[in-house]
């Protein structure tokens, strides 16, 4: 499954592998949210609540999509975030691995603390 999410400044596409966290994501779509920013993550509501995955992991590669059950948001690292060691992409807690962008993730770069996001499916 494929989504796109889109801000002010530009878009990505994302490829999401099949399970119930990206399911129940599918189902809300389209959404419109705002943007947050932490350190090189942006992150927004889903209003979206599911439990936390087997597999849930807090180290990811940047350009993961992943799902952040304690806050029902979309966490999109893109580099370190403030509690990073290293270069690692470290999110703020264990979150639900949902997928990876299509392309340069560098591109959340221009998402602003504020911005109007939206997703849909591609």
């Amino acid at each position: 499954m494929q989504i796109r999410i889109s801000w002010p400044a530009g878009q990505l596409t994302a490829t999401l592998d099949e399970t119930p966290t990206a399911k129940a994501l599918a189902e809300a779509l389209p959404l419109a949210a705002t943007a947050n920013t932490w350190g090189e993550e942006v992150y927004f509501d889903t209003g979206v609540s599911v439990a936390l995955e087997d597999d849930a992991q807090q180290v990811v590669d940047p350009g993961t999509v992943a799902f952040w059950t304690e806050g029902d948001a979309l966490a999109l690292p893109y580099g370190p975030t403030p509690i990073s060691r290293g270069g690692e992409s470290r999110l703020a807690s264990p979150c639900n691995v949902l997928g990876s962008f299509d392309g340069d993730p560098r591109l959340l770069a221009t998402v602003r603390d504020g911005d109007p996001i939206r997703v849909e499916l591609a």
